[in-house]
């Protein structure tokens, strides 16, 4: 088996793999009612499909012969701006109270802190 017939069988693994990414991030995004729970279909699973149609488009080229570096670029593009685009959504649909309200915390000082609960510190005497 020659490189050029391995790297058609990972492109054509990588595209069977990114369509069915794809497949499923169109299907959450249809199902989800929740602005902010249809955020997670495009920007996690989405990503992850988008990246592996990129990588089957650079081991096809690199089959090829052609040795390209776009797809490179294009993934890293796409995973920077992704989850700062869907963070902006999120704050657009907080700001427009589109979403419920997240509970306030409770007043507990020992949360995330080394404090310990007084009635912890008085058993360990």
């Amino acid at each position: 088996m020659t490189s050029e017939t391995l790297l058609l069988y990972g492109a054509t693994l990588a595209l069977m793999i990114g369509s069915a990414f794809v497949i499923v991030g169109v299907l959450g995004l249809m199902k989800f009612n929740d602005p902010m729970t249809r955020l997670h279909a495009p920007t996690k699973v989405g990503t992850l499909g988008i990246g592996m149609l990129l990588l089957a488009s650079m081991l096809k080229s690199m089959a090829a012969g052609d040795a390209s570096i776009h797809e490179l670029l294009i993934m890293s593009f796409l995973f920077v701006t992704t989850p700062i685009s869907a963070h902006f959504i999120a704050k657009v649909g907080i700001h427009l109270r589109a979403c419920d309200t997240p509970p306030s915390p409770t007043q507990d000082d020992t949360w995330s802190t080394l404090t310990t609960p007084q009635k912890n510190q008085q058993s360990a005497v």
